[in-house]
């Protein structure tokens, strides 16, 4: 990390870590909230992120089956923050992997970037669940973290516990870093700053706030590993447990993913220059494109669940038919197998029955690969894409 680079920054400080031709510097971010300037370009970010998700939220509210139509977009907002940290596995792929096709072989790395997808996908319904019980906390986020990394390759970066030393971003090592996050103790002060900041309420917008806080998370870096994906699943939570959103439908990352590079400039130049700014301009910006997409794909979603019910009724299809139709929704392959674990007690017969149901009337397609037929809902799944 280079001190000169820092002079003019307001975000925090730098101080040098290391002993003797070790030393390093080390960057402490200040405790939130800055002193922000709301300029007309801010003012109109933020009024333009705060319709598009309050015309998000009130189309969720209205979605039957609420956990049904909320997987596809956790399951994409999994997907594309694991890309951002270089996992290769596409959409299609995990709709697949939880459809039932385990018969298939999978390569090796494949098969890991795959469950690390699966594993964020359980961290965020794990950390939604708690939220019954458990504020948004250090704690909880220990325990997510846990969730995250359980049996994938971070697993050796204990799972569910702080650091206990000095790790760096994009550099072999400290000296060579871009960024180099606080030293242990200021990392723990950092820590409990932060987390009496998402208790308070400062009247502050809640989407600055989340700006803020998303920074702030990765300026701290307290993990030794997973430091990004916890960030942007925190969005999420806190998104839900503000009562932004009934259900976790922003799925920010498309947004950090496309615009990658710019996703981290834009978060060094806050620590480097204190440009708070061009940050949170970036950040409402994402905000408000994703709430527009998510609009338009829950709309298009609910559309087609009202054709195909109407399908299935005109066809005189059994109500086993129109509850496995509903689970298609979440996941939109599968295999006799899963359709029988959907249905619950009926046999693998009456499930093939089921399954050939709505084969016939459209709603499924069939594909054979050796002794293993796989059946997609290609309706929803273009929808999905």
């Amino acid at each position: 990390m280079k001190p000169e680079e820092f002079t003019k920054s307001k975000a925090g400080q730098l101080r040098k870590g290391g002993n003797g031709r070790a030393d390093y510097w080390t960057f402490i971010p200040n405790p939130l909230p800055p002193v922000l300037q709301y300029s007309p370009r801010l003012v109109s970010a933020i009024s333009e992120a705060t319709f598009a998700l309050g015309q998000l939220s009130g189309l969720g509210r209205q979605i039957p089956n609420p956990r049904l139509f909320a997987l596809p977009f956790m399951r994409k907002e999994a997907v594309l923050s694991s890309k951002i940290e270089g996992t290769q596995t596409e959409e299609a792929d995990v709709i697949e992997y939880e459809g039932g096709q385990l018969g298939l072989p999978i390569e090796p790395r494949k098969a890991d970037d795959l469950r690390e997808v699966v594993n964020y996908i359980g961290a965020l319904e794990y950390g939604l669940d708690r939220l019954k019980d458990l504020p948004v906390s250090l704690r909880l986020l220990t325990e997510i973290h846990a969730q995250l990394l359980a049996g994938v390759r971070g697993g050796s970066h204990h799972p569910g516990e702080f650091r206990t030393s000095q790790n760096w971003i994009d550099g072999r090592d400290a000296s060579a870093a871009r960024y180099v996050p606080p030293p242990v103790p200021e990392m723990s002060a950092a820590l409990s700053d932060l987390e009496k900041y998402i208790h308070s309420d400062d009247g502050t917008s809640p989407l600055i706030r989340l700006g803020l806080i998303h920074y702030q998370f990765e300026a701290i870096h307290p993990f030794e590993d997973g430091n990004g994906r916890i960030g942007r699943l925190l969005i999420s939570l806190l998104v839900c447990h503000w009562g932004l959103l009934p259900l976790p439908l922003l799925y920010l990352s498309a947004y950090f993913e496309r615009n990658r590079d710019e996703y981290l400039d834009r978060m060094f130049e806050v620590s480097r220059a204190g440009d708070w700014e061009s940050w949170l301009v970036f950040f409402l910006n994402g905000v408000a494109t994703q709430s527009r997409d998510a609009a338009k794909r829950a709309a298009d979603l609910e559309d087609l669940h009202d054709q195909l019910h109407n399908r299935l009724h005109e066809a005189r299809a059994s109500a086993n038919a129109l509850h496995l139709l509903d689970q298609l929704f979440a996941v939109p392959v599968i295999t006799i197998n899963r359709a029988q674990e959907f249905l619950g007690s009926i046999t693998y017969m009456g499930a093939q029955g089921v399954v050939e149901k709505l084969v016939e009337v459209g709603i499924l397609r069939m594909r054979q690969e050796g002794r293993l037929k796989t059946y997609y809902a290609d309706d929803i799944l273009r929808v999905l894409r």
